[in-house]
Order: C-alpha cells, then sequence, then structure tokens
C-alpha cells in the first residue's frame, strides 16, 4: 500500500506554473505564509493528500471539514499558475520522503517550472526584543534557479543544514534539475511568527512578480509581540495553548 498519495478533486493547468510546499517548520512560518497565500490569492481547494499514517482528524474551516494536508489552486495576477500545499501538522520522520516524492512526482507531472518550499529558521543567540523587519535567505536547487536569486537581489544561504520537506526537495531537485527554491526566513521558535511569514512572503512576492499586501501580517506579529512581552514582564515562563491567533491561522 502506498504510504501517501494524491487525490485531485479538479483538474488545473499549472504548466510553467509554481508550486509551493507549506508545513509546519519553526515558528509556523510555512503554514502562516501558505494560509495567508491562499487567502490573498483566491485560491480554490482542487485537491488532498491521503495516508492511513496521517493525523486521525478532520481540519473543520467555516463550517467545513478538511484533510490534513490540502492543495490549493488557481491563476494570480499577470496569469501566474500557482498550486499551494498546506498543513497544521508536522510531518513524521516515515512521511517526509513519500510526501517529498509525491509532490515532486506531481510538479513534473504538471509541467510547472518552480517549486518553493518556506521554511523558519532559528539564529542563534537571539533575543527576545523584536525587530522592525526579519531577514529571508534562500537556496536554490539549479543554476537557473540560482539566477532567479541574484536577478532579484535575495541572499543566498551559504552554509548549514535544511531538514524536513524541503531538504528533501532541494535533493530531488538537484538530482533531477529541476528548479527548487526554499525560502529561509529568521523566526522565533517559541510562538507563530508572522512576521518572519511576512518575510517569506515579500520573498515569493519577489520571484512570482506578485503584488501581495503583507501590512496586516506585520500588524498581527505586532499584536503577538505586544502579547507575548506583557506575558513576559507578568511572570516567569508561561505555557500557553492559546496565541491569540484569530481566525486567519484557521
Amino acid at each position: 500500500m502506498e504510504e501517501v498519495r494524491l487525490i485531485e478533486f479538479k483538474e488545473i493547468d499549472l504548466q510553467d506554473g509554481t508550486i509551493i510546499a507549506g508545513f509546519p517548520s519553526i515558528g509556523l512560518v510555512s503554514t502562516i505564509a501558505a494560509n495567508y497565500l491562499i487567502d490573498s490569492l483566491g485560491l480554490k481547494q482542487i485537491g488532498a493528500l491521503e495516508s492511513r499514517y496521517f493525523p486521525t482528524l478532520s481540519v473543520v474551516h467555516s463550517a467545513e471539514p478538511l484533510s490534513p494536508v490540502r492543495i490549493y489552486g488557481g491563476v494570480a495576477d499577470r496569469g501566474r499558475k500557482i498550486a499551494i500545499f498546506v498543513s497544521e501538522f508536522r510531518p513524521k520522520p516515515n512521511l517526509i520522503v513519500p510526501i517529498a516524492d509525491v509532490i515532486m512526482d506531481w510538479a513534473v507531472k504538471k509541467k510547472c517550472k518552480l517549486l518553493i518550499s518556506p521554511e523558519g529558521m532559528v539564529v542563534e543567540g537571539r533575543e527576545m526584543e523584536m525587530v522592525k523587519k526579519e531577514t529571508a535567505y534562500a537556496i536554490a536547487s539549479t543554476d537557473e534557479a540560482r539566477n532567479m536569486l541574484v536577478q532579484r537581489g535575495i541572499p543566498q544561504f551559504k552554509n548549514g543544514i535544511i531538514a524536513g520537506v524541503s531538504g528533501v526537495l532541494l535533493n530531488k531537485g538537484k538530482h533531477k534539475n529541476f528548479n527548487v527554491i526554499s525560502i529561509l526566513s529568521e523566526a522565533h521558535p517559541n510562538y507563530p511568527d508572522a512576521r518572519a511569514a511576512a518575510a517569506t512572503i515579500e520573498v515569493i512576492a519577489s520571484l512570482l512578480d506578485l503584488d501581495i499586501n503583507v501590512a496586516p501580517l506585520y500588524e498581527e506579529a505586532e499584536r503577538i509581540e505586544q502579547h507575548l512581552q506583557k506575558l513576559h514582564k507578568q511572570a516567569k515562563p508561561v505555557v500557553t495553548t492559546d496565541h491569540g491567533l484569530g481566525p486567519m491561522y484557521g
């Protein structure tokens, strides 16, 4: 039995298009960015991933049951064809390669031109104080994709390790000579980092020549940060499951 399989609810033309893989990472950067892009671009669900090893749950949003891993697609500004994989759960180690295999095979089958996989990145020595803007880096699997980064002035990630779905996709992209770009945004590891997600989206918008307003994410980040600073002043280490994120992250 296949570990992971892709089900298309609706056939979509993605030739020369872009796929974005949004699986939970540090600071939930990938998931926040993926959901924000889906809403901003008005994408519709076109499919899902299924596996007997996925969490036995349904994600309910706006009174609609949704699979743990969903695929949204559509046509954005300037006729850009886009599909986005999004999930709220972090894949178990045994599922990372099968998920990456399915995404890459689908990208090749659909004759896509680019696959983007965002990730949150912890910076050593980073303190609690807030900065006005996060730093996002990128790494590409091919010379063509690296040239895209250079042309747009996007700083390249030089040394380190990229784990999970993004790391596997980068390796597969290199082996298959397929354009894969992983975007790494500095994020806080202890809470959902909307500011880092906004920085990620700005890089994606630059790569795809999209006009996306990320001001609401920066405002949301400011609200989350103020709330957390208040908690830090009021008590010693606080454990809470309520991040006050609101419906944007449902």
